[in-house]
């Protein structure tokens, strides 16, 4: 390699965390940390498990597990504190995994600008794709690790049902990530402040100092364990973005071929998109050329995987599990890709 290219790709990789930490820290990162360490500590084992446990009825724990992140405005990296908290508390490896896949790849923000900017019909086709294949990976996830345990779920049983004030604390937490991505205006930006005044006096009311300790040795826990390699994983992103320039992608994913869109899921697989910046870059890609077929094909695998994510979800739930998990994305992603855009020719 030539050696003067290397201050170039440093620079690169210091710009994208430049441009992470300018657009997620506050806004995102910091309320999912939050919400996912309430997660943990605020909310019994049993009413995870309701929802999310091996041993829950299927047709609900994957519905909910894969409609959950419509109002959540996350990208692959915000999701992982979520995924983090909701897989330590012991849910099942096929829920959190349709959990972790869906919830960047269908909020609401994302599917109404992708029909916005590149059309009605991809808008539709992300959001039904992301849903179903999000189901089908962990149904595959669950199959293929049924015997393993989840040793992370290492809370114990309290048997108690949360009072109802524990549930409109969630639920703050939840409206500030919603609304605290969008904040733009003055009058948003004052309901951002007001909802975090609301949340920060009704946990200090109605929790007691220990489930406040709890929840905050909980969310230093994430942060500890996820930020680091968060920020590697960006960086690395950047160099990579460098070395693989849009007009090179462009060129390789023109057409609806088997290997436009593999190499279109796989390079979306291993860039990072911060939430809705995928839109406006494969819109610039297709202006050069790129197949509508590869372009959902990017949308699907980009959104939910990034080279960031793959580090830290392997920290959590292990190589091999992750390994399968990216694969089957990235697989999945391709076929899709593949039948939309032979749909969309006729």
């Amino acid at each position: 390699m030539n050696l003067e290219i290397l201050p170039l790709l440093f620079t690169a990789g210091v710009d994208a965390l430049k441009e992470y930490l300018a657009l997620h820290v506050i806004l995102c990162l910091i309320p999912a940390f939050f919400l996912a360490g309430a997660i943990a500590s605020l909310f019994s084992k049993g009413s995870v498990l309701k929802y999310f446990g091996a041993d829950s009825p299927k047709y609900i724990t994957y519905s909910v597990a894969a409609v959950s992140g419509v109002l959540l405005a996350v990208c692959s990296c915000t999701v992982l504190p979520l995924f983090a908290g909701i897989y330590r508390r012991g849910a099942g490896i096929g829920p959190a995994t349709t959990f972790l896949y869906s919830a960047p790849a269908i909020n609401l923000l994302a599917i109404v600008y992708t029909a916005q900017i590149l059309g009605l019909d991809i808008g539709i086709a992300r959001a039904g794709a992301a849903i179903t294949l999000s189901i089908f990976i962990g149904l595959i996830m669950s199959v293929i690790f049924d015997n393993s345990s989840n040793k992370n779920a290492d809370f114990s049983l309290d048997g108690n049902e949360r009072h109802i004030k524990t549930t409109i604390i969630f639920i703050l937490l939840v409206a500030i990530m919603v609304f605290a991505g969008s904040a733009t205006t003055p009058i948003s930006m004052a309901a951002v402040l007001l909802l975090v005044l609301a949340t920060i006096g009704a946990s200090v009311f109605w929790l007691s100092r220990d489930e406040l300790t709890n929840w905050m040795e909980e969310t230093w826990f994430l942060v500890k364990q996820i930020t680091p390699l968060l920020l590697l994983g960006v960086f690395f992103a950047g160099v990579i973005m460098e070395l693989l320039p849009q007009s090179l992608v462009a060129a390789l994913v023109g057409g609806n071929s088997i290997s436009s869109n593999l190499i279109s899921s796989v390079s979306g697989a291993l860039m990072y998109f911060s939430t809705l910046t995928e839109v406006p870059i494969i819109s610039a890609l297709t202006k050069l050329g790129m197949g509508k077929g590869p372009a959902l094909a990017m949308l699907l695998a980009g959104p939910a995987v990034s080279l960031p994510n793959m580090i830290v979800i392997a920290r959590i739930m292990g190589t091999k599990k992750t390994g399968i998990y990216v694969l089957m994305v990235m697989l999945a992603a391709t076929v899709s890709g593949l039948v939309f855009g032979s749909l969309v020719q006729y």
